[in-house]
């Protein structure tokens, strides 16, 4: 019998904190528990601390997820919530996503401040972003464009550019949903024409393998579409050795025990791309994805990934 608050580490920033209380609110729903048997723990990751540079240059997306899983490896925490685009292929030894909530919206939203459309920016206009994904989609539609970096918490961006430090924006329109500002968005992107980053919109949470007591207690939470949706998204980015440093873009969706993903590489500067897409049963996630990756690798050629790291 559990007599000690479950721990739930977390980063800081408000659509971090909101991620956390979603899951402990389904946790306790789930378990029936009140909520002194959850207890928040907040870290600062050094992806949080450096705000001036790209992640590219930091160190990719392991820079927001270090600090909880070594206390999750130590035992210090029971579990891990993160927005799963965040988290790096390859995962500590001993440690797995072991559950996934069920996903928001996976596109992405515009945030226009001259224009109301990315299509409809004057030329040579400035549009920040901290994604090289949606740098390289932007200048795949609009390569007139000025792309500069924007880094930060999501208030901190719309801050940004309320004062003109930008024509326009992107964000994940599932985060802005779950911090009440849904009407934020002057348009949002169809997936079929700027693809989202692979696991947008899906709350993971991490935990350690074996840790019998975490799988029992995660297992009620765990959306079975987003678990097979993300599954395939992360084998296709692993395959391709998807980073911070690489423009990649896909998506999976759920019919019955159907799965469909639909991907995309890109160049840097957007002007060569190659989509794929693929589809079979949802048992076979994880290798529908590879294989994906794998495909479209060999459909780009050695040489369209020189230059990227």
């Amino acid at each position: 019998m559990q007599t000690k608050p479950f721990r739930i580490g977390t980063r800081g920033s408000p659509l971090a904190l909101a991620q956390a209380y979603e899951t402990r609110n389904r946790l306790m729903a789930a378990h029936g528990l009140p909520e002194e048997m959850f207890e928040i723990v907040v870290l600062s990751t050094k992806g949080d601390r450096i705000t001036d540079r790209a992640l590219s240059e930091i160190g990719g997306k392991g820079l927001f997820t270090e600090e909880l899983e070594s206390q999750l490896l130590s035992g210090e925490l029971d579990m891990a919530v993160h927005s799963s685009k965040d988290m790096p292929t390859v995962l500590p030894e001993g440690l797995y996503l072991s559950a996934f909530l069920p996903r928001e919206d996976i596109r992405d939203a515009f945030i226009g401040r001259t224009a109301p459309k990315l299509l409809e920016l004057p030329q040579g206009a400035v549009v920040g972003s901290a994604s090289l994904r949606r740098q390289a989609l932007i200048r795949r539609l609009r390569p007139d464009l000025s792309v500069i970096i924007f880094r930060g918490q999501v208030d901190t961006r719309l801050r940004k550019l309320e004062e003109g430090q930008a024509d326009a924006t992107l964000l994940a329109f599932a985060g802005l949903k779950r911090l009440g500002k849904d009407n934020v968005p002057t348009e949002i992107l169809d997936p079929k024409e700027f693809p989202p980053a692979p696991a947008q919109g899906a709350i993971g949470v991490e935990s350690r393998i074996g840790d019998t007591r975490m799988d029992e207690l995660l297992a009620p939470i765990n959306d079975r579409p987003t678990h097979d949706a993300v599954t395939c998204e992360r084998a296709f980015l692993a395959a391709l050795d998807g980073s911070c440093r690489t423009p990649i873009a896909g998506y999976a969706t759920c019919h019955s025990e159907e799965l469909h993903f639909s991907g995309m590489i890109l160049t840097p500067d957007g002007q060569t791309s190659h989509g794929i897409e693929i589809s079979g049963n949802r048992r076979d996630a994880e290798k529908l994805g590879r294989q994906a990756g794998e495909d479209v690798r060999a459909k780009a050629g050695s040489n369209f990934f020189e230059g990227w790291s």
